[in-house]
């Protein structure tokens, strides 16, 4: 069974992330998304709605391989996440030529620490090319209109906790 590991903060999920888990669900027979938490950071959503968003989008969007999709929260280096979740394969999305120049030397790194674990890089859809999940959070709390970046129920999550504020 070929196990991949697809980390990142996903405050909140983005059509980008999306995309990105569409094809690492064409890599793998198992996809553990990884949601970095970082104690010094205060996100949008907690590690639980995050969580909870993924399954929802998975459950939506690729209802035949939900079962096949977990979510795990990490503090510690990517490859340890990945390695301790069994994964083989290391997913990461790129944008653009800067996330590339950053990416290769991220891969470098992480297959120096751990060999075992390769690293594969997922394209950008060009619809999802400019999507940055800091971009979304920002409009979204200038009032903007999110729907074109984020899954109907990520934006209804956006809504919901921009109404509490």
């Amino acid at each position: 069974m070929r196990i991949a590991f697809y980390p990142g903060s996903f405050d909140p999920m983005t059509n980008g992330h999306v995309h990105v888990l569409e094809q690492s669900l064409a890599l793998c027979d198992r996809l553990v998304v990884g949601i970095g938490v970082h104690p010094g950071k205060t996100p949008m959503f907690s590690f639980e709605d995050r969580a909870g968003m993924i399954a929802d989008v998975v459950g939506s969007e690729f209802p035949q391989r939900s079962g096949d999709v977990s979510v795990v929260s990490f503090q510690n280096l990517v490859v340890e996440a990945a390695a301790a979740a069994g994964a083989s394969v290391l997913v990461r999305g790129l944008r653009d030529g800067t996330d590339l120049d950053y990416e290769m030397q991220m891969a470098g790194m992480n297959r120096t620490m751990a060999p075992a674990i390769t690293t594969v890089f997922a394209p950008a859809y060009p619809e999802s090319r400019h999507i940055t999940a800091t971009l979304v959070r920002q409009i979204a709390r200038m009032g903007g209109d999110v729907a074109p970046f984020v899954p109907a129920i990520v934006q209804e999550a956006i809504a919901a906790r921009l109404s509490e504020s």
